[in-house]
């Protein structure tokens, strides 16, 4: 079964991916007159709340919605999926990240207006946002088998098995396997459980379920209190992790200051000769990028109109443009800032580790006896707050296959597959979530472009309405 993941993942995420979300997101950052170049500035300013009404229909203001899907996004994905991507396709593999983010900005943007024109309602009246509503409120009923498609993929691709699997990981690598009194505990534990069950669990096994049981226990207290407890989790924890995380990686690039020329030259320089993945193949190491792209920024897949559909926002584009900060924020910024590290070290080339153990070594070598604590809490915290915001995505694929009143037996499903990610094999995760996330980039795509027109219209609108009230 492993391998067939595996195998469907590889296939799915070869050319047909790479079409829908590098040439789509290229397409509609053509057709919006390279919007993300000309209104960042805007878009930082709106993000400041000026413009938040609490009045507004919805559930948490835009700069919470961002907060949330940031929290999303800015998290595993930027510092294990970017040590995945440099030891699977190399340095160049960084650049095509890079490409991938700025399309992703376009998609974003309409993908997230298209999340406020098009909002839905659950059967308790609850205004609601995501692209199967915009599927089902803006391409008519007869779309309504690609609202299906996204909701089902949604429930099982957004389940936090990586995040589960990869803090499993560095926790271990950092708290447990070098300390003789914890693992001695450990074993005596597992000698008890074996003789008592009849189990042949080995200590490795052992710990492993410890740290899954106590991660479910955590989520726990967050997810089932609703999107609003998600939100203000969110917006107290990324802020100030972001930035810890920003100055310790700062810290590290100072002590190599000379070279960091060096290894930008080389990130796009490899992107175009292959040199790092077997046969020279400049087309794996450009799916590789857009593959770890999609997963750490998510732009096209679908996730974040889900958020940002219910922020209290009347006006489309405003919201949209607060979310296309996500992919900028995420990729250009915090990946790159973890890609540099990894290369600046070396230890890309000199260690067979891989995810997260990865990043780990280059802290370490960089900032010994501290860097692996202070990336510890960093992926403490990031694994978490991702874990918080997927079980809401889920939650509204969940609601709209089955309805608001069933919508608990999926945060007691989300719960127990956090211990299911803690002890799986990290080829076999990583490999069913992108394997999900292509199936949801189907629907997302399909009518992120379809509706297009309608977003272009709005957007000349809105300009024009804040030119001549001297807003913008």
């Amino acid at each position: 079964m492993g391998q067939f993941i595996v195998n469907f993942s590889n296939w799915i995420w070869d050319t047909p991916m790479l079409v829908l979300l590098m040439g789509g997101g290229l397409l509609l950052f053509l057709y919006s007159g390279f919007l993300p170049f000309k209104h960042l500035g805007h878009a930082i300013r709106l993000v400041r709340g000026k413009f938040d009404d609490e009045k507004m229909p919805g559930q948490i203001s835009s700069t919470q919605a961002l907060s949330a899907a940031i929290a999303a996004t800015v998290g595993l994905g930027n510092i294990s999926g970017v040590a995945i991507a440099i030891n699977m396709g190399g340095p160049g593999a960084i650049f095509w990240m890079w490409m991938s983010a700025f399309v992703g900005m376009a998609t974003k943007y309409f993908s997230c207006t298209l999340a406020i024109m098009f909002r839905g309602k659950d059967t308790n009246g609850e205004v609601q946002g995501g692209p199967m509503y915009v599927i089902e409120e803006g391409m008519g009923k007869k779309w309504k088998p690609l609202s299906i498609l996204f909701s089902v993929a949604g429930v099982l691709g957004l389940l936090s098995i990586f995040q589960a699997n990869q803090l499993t990981a560095v926790f271990r690598s950092v708290m447990i396997n070098d300390n003789t009194q914890i693992l001695g505990y450990i074993s005596s534990f597992t000698e008890t459980f074996n003789s008592l069950f009849g189990t042949v669990l080995d200590s490795g096994e052992t710990i492993k379920w410890i740290l899954g049981i106590s991660m479910m226990l955590i989520v726990a207290i967050v997810i089932l209190g609703g999107i609003k407890r998600i939100a203000l989790v969110a917006s107290k924890l990324v802020p100030f992790m972001v930035a810890l995380y920003f100055i310790t990686v700062i810290i590290i690039m100072i002590q190599y200051i000379g070279d960091v020329p060096e290894m930008l030259k080389l990130i796009v320089m490899d992107a175009f000769t292959g040199d790092s993945v077997m046969g020279g193949a400049v087309g794996a190491v450009i799916i590789i990028g857009a593959r770890r792209a999609a997963f750490s920024n998510e732009a096209g897949i679908g996730t974040a109109p889900m958020v940002h559909g219910a922020s209290k926002n009347n006006e489309p584009v405003r919201e949209g443009l607060i979310a296309m900060l996500g992919p900028f924020i995420d990729t250009i910024i915090v990946c790159t800032l973890t890609a540099l590290v990894i290369l600046l070290t070396g230890v890309w080339e000199t260690t067979e580790n891989d995810g997260v153990r990865l990043t780990l070594s280059a802290f370490e070598m960089a900032l010994p006896g501290l860097g692996k604590y202070l990336l510890m809490l960093a992926v403490l915290v990031f694994a978490l707050s991702t874990m918080f915001t997927y079980s809401y995505y889920g939650h509204k694929c969940f609601i709209y296959l089955f309805g608001p009143k069933k919508a608990n037996y999926y945060n007691y499903f989300y719960l127990l597959t956090i211990v299911a990610g803690a002890v799986a094999s990290l080829e076999v995760v990583v490999s069913f979530i992108d394997g999900m996330y292509a199936v949801m980039a189907i629907p997302t795509m399909i009518s992120t472009i379809y509706l297009a027109p309608k977003v272009k219209t709005a957007t000349i609108d809105y300009f024009k309405r804040m030119k001549a009230e001297n807003k913008y």
